[in-house]
């Protein structure tokens, strides 16, 4: 496979992740009344980033910026490009032809460390939410949400392989 190839191939897969990870929480929404993430507020944040603010005392009391829905949902599928791609790089670029579970679910797991040591700090909610009024439902929320992101990974380099 060229550089090309993977790059293009572990985007696809990147993608295809975060889709099935979003899929997922509309369900959860549905199904069990379980809020996801706005969107909006990652939007933003990095808006606010692009200006030089990197931690609010909450992101939701700070003050809009332009196109921050479509900011977020950008970053929230780069972020799922860049994760796939981390995963081919450590895993290797075979794992796109022959890919197994574990890696995808190690990198699932991994990938909780953004929001739990980045996105919660910087938004008010400190460490791992420890500010928040329930700091363990957060915690569980982020790691099953990317428990999923692990599992869409799998399931679409499956999908890649064998229909593509």
């Amino acid at each position: 496979m060229t550089m090309v190839e993977i790059f293009i191939n572990a985007t696809g897969v990147g993608i295809g992740a975060t889709l099935f990870m979003d899929l997922v929480a509309v369900i959860k929404k549905q199904v069990f009344n379980v809020p996801s993430l706005d969107y909006r507020l990652v939007g933003r944040w990095l808006g606010h980033m692009l200006q030089g603010q990197y931690r609010h005392a909450s992101i939701a009391g700070a003050a809009p910026v332009p196109c921050e829905r479509l900011l977020g949902w950008a970053l929230h599928y780069l972020t799922g490009i860049i994760f796939a791609g981390l995963l081919v790089a450590f895993a290797g670029s075979a794992w796109l032809e022959h890919p197994t579970l574990l890696p995808a679910l190690i990198t699932g797991i991994l990938s909780v460390a953004a929001p739990w040591l980045i996105m919660q700090p910087a938004w008010g909610m400190g460490l791992a939410a420890a500010n928040t009024a329930r700091p363990w439902v957060a915690r569980q929320r982020s790691l099953v949400t990317h428990l999923t992101f692990g599992l869409g990974l799998y399931i679409t380099c499956l999908a890649f392989v064998n229909y593509l």
